[in-house]
């Protein structure tokens, strides 16, 4: 006997999940500093609890929809984007959760806002409440963000007045307007890579690592993939010049999306490859120029994009630095370090072989090669974050073909999701247990629920 699953149930799963996830927010999410609190209170240890019981019920709820999808008679795209409305609707006026970043995006179009350089300091310089809320790590960093985000951030900062409440509002919607051109351009990529458009939105779109940190965590990735999806989806029709600028514009938000340009020329191919290049990289200059021109806040960006690097990230090049330079201090070598910097080299080379085998060995359709190209970039640089796993998902989820890369990279997004605590910070042990106890507590009742739903139909059995 199996659980009794359909849309509905899954619907409202998924809906109690983030409802959960939003009413523990309000203690335990990453709240302006003013609202903080303690982390020893039971207040947070409540909202702790609630988050990560939400986390538990929003993936299973995604699992359940896959098994769903599975069926002679699936749910269609529209249903599922339904499905994503409901869902993500708890977490819109929701604290900020598992990430401080936001606050960095405010504080950063509030110096632009005041002329200030943000690509030679950090919000310190700005001082004032704003710089307040930035997490110590990034206060004293220059920004690595593009001048269309930064553009969007100051018209933000001038709309709100520097209020934190409409600032944060502000952002997420931004966000779920990346989450939107997102979902609008699956189902799209989809049919011109010959896969299952509503399969392609369970995975990329309805993903819990999507509504967790592009919803609730309002991260900038949302709408440097909604542009880079759209305009894809621009460059597989008849309007490559379009498809050209929306992706430079999603590169002026976050660099990693210039990949989307070679993948431009990939799908205009037929074209003619030495004249689609040369319009792409015109087309892509001259938008580059011209956003630039139009936002005043310069090329610096270019300079700043080790900005993303901090002393504890657990990428696999900063985690090997580490622990180099900790063998080479303890064997007295002075090259201890060198050791970060050079392994953070080595996984810049790496990434660059690996995405020329994908596009001249392997030689999958050009969204999937994109996609994973990005997720190359987002193992082997030199920063990863949960979030930076959507850069690849996105697109491997509108390309790739059914059976096990989409299974395996189904089984990371859970995994990934449960890695972060609400709050943004590194955990303790007392938080871990918290966290923990809110997860057990779920799978506790959705197994309540299985054993419920299997009582009347043995009863009928019988």
């Amino acid at each position: 006997m199996v659980f009794p699953v359909d849309l509905h149930r899954c619907r409202m799963l998924g809906l109690a999940g983030t409802a959960s996830l939003a009413a523990g927010g309000a203690t335990a999410g990453a709240l302006p500093v003013r609202d903080l609190v303690a982390p020893d209170s039971g207040r947070a240890a409540l909202g702790l609890v609630g988050v990560y019981f939400g986390v538990v019920l929003l993936i299973a709820a995604w699992a359940l929809l896959g098994t769903v999808l599975r069926r002679s008679e699936p749910p269609t795209p529209r249903a599922l984007l339904t499905v994503l409305a409901v869902w993500a609707a708890p977490l819109l006026l929701a604290p900020p959760l598992f990430s401080r970043d936001v606050y960095s995006y405010l504080a950063q179009g509030a110096m632009v806002d005041a002329h200030m350089d943000v690509y030679a300091h950090g919000p310190a310089q700005l001082g004032g409440p704003l710089a307040d809320e930035v997490a110590p790590v990034w206060r004293h960093t220059a920004t690595p963000y593009g001048p269309v985000f930064l553009a969007v951030a100051s018209a933000l900062s001038g709309l709100t007045r520097g209020g934190i409440p409409a600032g944060l509002l502000g952002l997420r919607l931004v966000a779920l307007l990346g989450v939107a051109l997102m979902a609008a351009a699956l189902p799209r990529l989809a049919r011109h890579s010959g896969a299952d458009p509503a399969a392609a939105l369970w995975l990329g779109a309805l993903n819990p690592l999507v509504l967790l940190h592009l919803v609730a965590g309002a991260h900038n990735d949302a709408l440097m993939l909604g542009l880079l999806g759209v305009g894809l989806v621009a460059a597989c029709g008849r309007w490559p010049v379009l498809g050209a600028v929306l992706v430079t514009l999603a590169v002026l938000v976050k660099a990693p999306a210039v990949l989307g340009l070679p993948a431009i020329v990939a799908l205009r191919g037929h074209h003619g490859t030495a004249k689609t290049a040369l319009t792409t990289a015109a087309v892509a200059l001259a938008t580059t120029v011209a956003a630039t021109a139009l936002t005043g806040t310069g090329y610096g960006w270019i300079g700043a994009l080790k900005t993303p690097v901090s002393p504890h990230n657990w990428s696999p090049t900063s985690v090997l630095g580490r622990v180099t330079g900790t063998l080479l201090r303890n064997l007295g070598s002075g090259l201890a370090p060198l050791a970060p910097t050079v392994w953070h080299a080595a996984g810049l080379v790496a990434t660059a072989l690996v995405v020329l085998f994908i596009w001249l060995r392997l030689r999958p359709g050009p969204v999937y090669a994109l996609g994973l190209s990005l997720a190359a970039v987002a193992v082997l640089g030199p920063a990863i974050r949960p979030w930076y796993a959507l850069w690849g998902l996105f697109l491997i989820a509108a390309a790739a073909p059914a059976g096990p890369v989409r299974h395996r990279v189904a089984a990371v997004s859970s995994v990934l999701a449960l890695g972060v605590l609400p709050g943004g910070g590194p955990p303790d042990a007392e938080q871990v247990v918290l966290a923990v106890s809110g997860g057990v507590l779920a799978m506790v009742v959705l197994w309540q629920a299985h054993q419920a739903a299997q009582a009347p139909a043995l009863g009928r059995t019988a």
